[in-house]
């Protein structure tokens, strides 16, 4: 039987939660699904800078649960922008 999942703590609800490519009008049929937690991971790790265990304890998971999350998210970014798909930000395991 699994361990129990702890609830990731973000910052705040993304503002935006679609984006798509220019061009392609509404959401494109392929999109990718980006949770708010990965969402979370990459905002502190890329956008704020902060070091990998400074963000693991802001969002109260350890150092390696957040490094699957940055990674995670980091490759749903890349794919979607390699292929051009939309990007959704939505579900997770996760509590402000």
């Amino acid at each position: 039987m699994p361990r129990r999942r702890r609830c990731r703590r973000v910052g705040f609800q993304p503002a935006f939660t679609s984006f798509v490519p220019a061009g392609a009008g509404a959401l494109p049929p392929e999109a990718v699904v980006l949770t708010v937690d990965e969402y979370e991971a990459l905002r502190l790790k890329d956008l704020e800078g902060l070091d990998q265990s400074e963000c693991a304890g802001m969002m109260e998971i350890s150092q390696p649960t957040f490094h699957r999350l940055v990674t995670s998210a980091r490759q749903k970014v890349a794919d979607a922008l390699t292929h051009g798909k939309g990007i959704r930000i939505e579900g997770g395991h996760y509590r402000l």
